[in-house]
């Protein structure tokens, strides 16, 4: 496996995922670093990051692992993270130790399925680590056959065959740790809300888990407390799940 010693470094561990984007009312680049700051401080082993200048910035001043995206938004498509071989190149560039791709069935702008853009994130990039986000098994197992090295449901709840979802799938995600974990590092990623919930992942397979929203996002923190108080009249996953 490409660089054991860094995966190691996530095992067992949380991930934080510190975003910002320019129209949520906390969007700041010094609020984006000190969410990461404030991760690292709780023992967090890794960061997750959007964008080549929000992840230089974290990369500079935060000493962990870092798993880098760049999220690029079409009308006529839902893929966006790291959609093009030059995306992965900025994100790389800018100092992410693993690339995060959509490695789902869904077609991108340049109309091809989202996960053909891994072989040649692999050829182009040769010392990446590769962050396969799916939203299903089969999309897993397509990413694990093709040699990803990181493999996570984090698209579970965002692509059309699965947008209707609310929880995560946690019978399906023990079903890819189960089969894959000793061909890739297998991290749950998406609608994880609780510490209780984490946990539940690590016993039931996961190498580490991913949460942003729940710990980063105060906003959509408030909008949920708000929303379902209120009798989910405006629905706060709406607001997660918007285009920015």
């Amino acid at each position: 496996m490409k660089n054991k010693a860094l995966l190691e470094k996530l095992k067992g561990g949380l991930i934080v995922s510190c975003q910002v984007q320019p129209d949520d009312p906390v969007y700041s680049m010094d609020f984006v670093l000190k969410m990461a700051k404030a991760a690292q401080w709780a023992g967090a082993v890794g960061i997750r990051a959007n964008s080549p200048d929000q992840i230089k910035m974290i990369k500079e001043q935060v000493d962990l692992p870092l798993i880098g995206l760049y999220k690029i938004w079409h009308d006529d498509t839902d893929v966006f993270i790291t959609p093009t071989l030059d995306a992965a190149k900025q994100v790389w560039e800018a100092g992410a130790d693993i690339i995060a791709l959509d490695c789902t069935e869904q077609i991108t702008h340049e109309g091809r399925p989202a996960w053909e853009l891994l072989p040649i994130v692999q050829k182009e990039i040769p010392d990446a680590l590769i962050f396969a986000d799916v939203s299903t098994y089969d999309e897993a197992k397509r990413a694990v056959e093709m040699g990803a090295d990181i493999v996570g449901p984090t698209l579970y709840g965002y692509t059309e065959a699965t947008k209707h979802i609310e929880e995560p799938n946690l019978r399906e995600f023990a079903r890819m740790c189960r089969d894959f974990c000793d061909k890739a590092f297998i991290v749950m990623e998406g609608h994880i809300y609780t510490p209780e919930d984490a946990i539940k992942c690590l016993y039931l397979g996961a190498d580490a888990v991913v949460v942003g929203s729940a710990i980063t996002r105060p906003h959509l923190i408030a909008k949920r407390f708000v929303d379902l108080m209120g009798g989910l009249q405006d629905n706060w996953r709406d607001a997660e799940r918007s285009k920015h």
